[in-house]
């Protein structure tokens, strides 16, 4: 590694390499809820499909390739936010608010594939991100889910609707095979 000096060797930690302007905030929040459910998926043994557009109010398929009790290669579709908004994350539960034609897209009843709303809650500082060391990735994000059914209904007239992920759905390994085993046995959602 060439420092910023010209030498070799490792770099102060004050220093920071990213130029200015870069990818907006917004675009590296989305960014970094796509990798972040990445690195959930493979670890529980899952792959992603990604769509070219959100239009149908889902932004990723997650899928997995094993058989279950009544189903091979179950799946589902998710929505993906990201949010630096701490404030919005309760004693029982995590506040979003979605927008009328996104919510309504999300709960159809006529979906034929099951969906989840994630939402993944990220340092406010960039630089907190990620830490990554010889002793391995760290990220203090978190994601929190709820099933699209779940979400309730929107009262006519009504712009948005702020909904409740449970703080207890958390997404993680454990909580994507147990959607997977669920969906893949033929379970209600």
């Amino acid at each position: 590694m060439v420092d910023v000096d010209g030498s070799r060797g490792p770099l102060p930690a004050a220093v920071s390499l990213a130029p200015e302007g870069g990818l907006p905030i917004t675009a590296r929040q989305e960014q970094f809820s796509l990798a972040f459910v990445h690195m959930v998926a493979a670890a529980a043994g899952c792959s992603i499909k990604s769509h070219l557009t959100d239009y149908d109010g889902v932004d990723i398929t997650i899928a997995s390739s094993a058989e279950y009790v009544r189903y091979y290669c179950p799946e589902f579709e998710m929505q993906l936010k990201c949010t630096t908004q701490s404030r919005l994350l309760g004693a029982e539960h995590l506040a979003w608010s979605l927008e009328r034609d996104r919510f309504l897209k999300l709960v159809n009843p006529k979906r034929f594939a099951p969906a989840l709303l994630g939402v993944l809650l990220v340092p406010e500082d960039p630089e907190r991100l990620l830490d990554l060391s010889e002793a391995g990735l760290v990220s203090s994000s978190r994601m929190y889910w709820q099933h699209a059914r779940e979400l309730g209904e929107i009262e006519e007239g009504r712009a948005s609707k702020t909904v409740h992920l449970p703080r207890t759905n958390l997404f993680d390994v454990s909580s994507l095979q147990g959607i997977m085993q669920v969906i893949g046995e033929g379970g209600q959602w």
